[in-house]
């Protein structure tokens, strides 16, 4: 699954690195430099420079030359050596002479600038705001990327469920269509206008799920309005709904403390429908379901549902991503979409659900929620 990065993250600060053996040299240039979209790392040797570019993405670096013990054009050569490091601008300063040779050793070594000190200041600032402006055209240009990337998945999402998963009910309803042509008592039309709304709202599920995705993805988040609502009377009403769909299985529920709070009682229906849904589809059949709700706590409730059997260890680390191969999570004939909607539901809540480790031969998902969703 991709991650968009979020808009914070595109508009931190740019780093540039200063290294330089000697103090005052450091405080100087960092003082030019330092502004409220710019942050100034420095390192007094090459070796407390290199320290600083594992951590951080550096938009330049102004290195000087003259250092003990790894001088500047060392430093150059092993970042060039470094895939991390590579691609990071190099100014190189020098109080030296003005020679030839050692400006052309600095851009052989990476350098895409060699200055002689003393240092203009207008000039050093110029050069570097065109760096740092290059540097935030390329983390743009990095973050359109991912975005349109992740457009296009979703369109493709939305291209195969039109072109396989919704033919399955659309071929149900002609099929239906056809018969009723045909029937000859009030007993078949009956079974066959059955069918027909079966399939229909099978059709209207994928199709919400499938909105639900592409607001997840696309628009940072599935949206909620929150109110005052009861965990426990619309999750019962949920059961009662599956045990009316499943009339041979056992669902069994307990609630213990307060259950009241301020959240999206539609989203959270949904919520539990999806659990309990993919509960009872892929549980043991003889095992019942289990639906545990926690109050005791001022700050947040809890919501537990378990079923028999065990979930694949290799499937666990991708078990909220969305079309999971060989899982239809939610109900019958889904889209594999239930665990993730459910988790952008809990998310946006500002809670959390996880899948806990096998415990008795039992499946267990827990969902944690503020008591006033957020």
């Amino acid at each position: 699954m991709i991650d968009v990065p979020s808009t914070a993250a595109t508009s931190a600060p740019v780093v540039c690195l200063i290294v330089d053996d000697l103090e005052e040299n450091r405080l100087a240039l960092s003082a030019l430099l330092r502004r409220a979209d710019v942050e100034v790392r420095a390192a007094g040797s090459g070796v407390e420079a290199l320290d600083l570019l594992l951590v951080h993405d550096v938009a330049l670096a102004i290195v000087d030359v003259q250092m003990p013990e790894m001088d500047g054009f060392e430093l150059a050569e092993l970042m060039r050596g470094s895939e991390r490091t590579r691609r990071v601008p190099l100014i190189m300063v020098t109080a030296g002479a003005h020679d030839q040779h050692r400006m052309f050793k600095g851009y052989d070594a990476g350098a895409v600038d060699f200055l002689y000190k003393p240092i203009e200041p207008h000039v050093l600032k110029n050069k570097a705001d065109v760096f740092f402006e290059l540097y935030r055209q390329k983390r743009q240009l990095e973050r359109e990327l991912v975005e349109r990337t992740e457009m296009l998945r979703v369109n493709e999402m939305f291209a195969a469920v039109l072109g396989h998963d919704l033919r399955n009910p659309l071929n149900a309803i002609l099929t239906s269509a056809e018969l009723v042509k045909v029937a000859r008592d009030e007993r078949m039309l009956a079974e066959i206008a059955g069918r027909i709304a079966s399939s229909g709202r099978r059709m209207s599920r994928m199709i919400q799920d499938m909105l639900d995705l592409a607001r997840a993805r696309l628009a940072g988040g599935i949206p909620v309005a929150c109110a005052a609502a009861d965990l426990d009377t619309l999750v019962r009403r949920t059961v009662d709904e599956h045990r009316v769909a499943f009339p041979d299985r056992r669902v069994e529920i307990a609630s213990s403390g307060d259950l009241a709070g301020t959240w999206d009682a539609d989203r959270l229906s949904q919520l539990a429908s999806n659990l309990i849904g993919n509960a009872l589809v892929h549980g043991r059949s003889e095992d019942p379901v289990e639906v545990c709700l926690d109050g005791s706590r001022p700050e947040r409730v809890t919501f537990v549902v378990s079923n028999g059997g065990a979930i694949d260890p290799a499937a666990l680390p991708r078990i909220f991503d969305p079309f999971r191969g060989g899982d239809r999570s939610g109900g019958r004939g889904g889209l594999g979409l239930g665990l993730y909607i459910s988790q952008q539901i809990a998310r946006a809540h500002g809670g959390r659900i996880q899948v806990e480790p096998p415990r008795n031969g039992r499946t267990v998902f827990r969902v944690e929620l503020p008591r006033h969703g957020a």
